[in-house]
């Protein structure tokens, strides 16, 4: 495994297993799967609803707590003055553990600068490690990070070889944040695992094309957190330490940017009003 050094001193690994989009009881037999495959980085969310599925997993797993790093993020109906900090507690509950590694602001809605402070707060009292954010845009992140009392360490952003965030990733190396990605393979859009770049690459490496795109990722300093419910694939996502890709590589990949988003656009108003309004009306 390869380890990224966060800017508060704290490590985590390149490389985790991520829980979206699984059902609670599915999840704790997919993370007892991750953690014996050998994963010691999970990522969850309280809006996946799968935290008692994830703690469950930790605790029957048999690897120390100490060797797990937890990611976990507060959803945006919960930012607020206290609100925050009483949902983080509620998530050290479901999960079963005094503490989380890394805790997210999931998105940049709602008064995500309250709910920073609460974030602050649980990390003060040692209830969380290291503090971070997701989906923030660079204007927010650089907001964000000027005003507060303590900066955000990691922003977790949707990132892939369709859209690499190279701007994005220059303002986060400038401002001393790990950059992370969601949705390494692009959610499969683009057809995207039966791309012909990637796939001449991985044959000259005896790999596949999601091995190499997540190779290309950590080459390029960005934390994956790719998702898999097969055991076999999870141990497959997870060999991609015995392999370089060449500098030509790695500038043929990069031509695959598209520069946009494929998945779930943050800055496309005509999309995000409506699904806010509704996440809105759902209170």
């Amino acid at each position: 495994m390869e380890y990224a050094k966060l800017s508060d001193g704290n490590q985590m690994p390149m490389l985790g297993y991520g829980v979206f989009q699984i059902d609670d009881a599915t999840t704790e037999r997919c993370v007892t799967d991750a953690l014996e495959v050998g994963y010691r980085l999970i990522d969850t969310a309280q809006a996946y609803g799968n935290e008692r599925g994830v703690g469950a997993a930790m605790a029957a797993s048999g690897v120390k707590r100490e060797d797990i790093f937890l990611v976990d993020k507060v959803w945006i109906t919960n930012y607020g003055d206290g609100k925050t900090y009483d949902s983080i507690k509620r998530s050290l509950e479901l999960l079963g553990t005094d503490y989380i590694d890394l805790m997210l602001l999931h998105q940049a809605y709602n008064d995500y600068h309250a709910a920073w402070r609460d974030v602050i707060r649980a990390h003060k009292e040692g209830l969380v490690r290291s503090i971070g954010v997701s989906n923030f845009d660079p204007v927010r992140l650089a907001d964000l990070n000027a005003f507060a009392e303590e900066p955000a360490v990691v922003n977790q952003v949707e990132t892939h070889v369709f859209w690499q965030q190279k701007p994005a990733h220059e303002n986060m190396v400038n401002l001393g944040v790990q950059h992370m990605s969601w949705g390494p393979f692009a959610e499969g859009a683009n057809n995207f695992f039966k791309n012909p770049l990637l796939a001449q690459i991985g044959e000259a490496h005896g790999k596949g094309v999601g091995q190499v795109a997540l190779r290309y990722l950590i080459d390029m300093g960005v934390v994956v957190i790719p998702k898999s419910t097969h055991k076999e694939r999870m141990a497959e996502n997870l060999d991609v330490f015995d392999f370089q890709l060449t500098d030509d590589e790695r500038t043929q990949i990069a031509t695959l940017d598209g520069g946009r988003s494929l998945i779930f656009d943050h800055s496309n108003p005509s999309f995000i009003g409506p699904w806010l309004k509704s996440v809105a009306e759902s209170l």
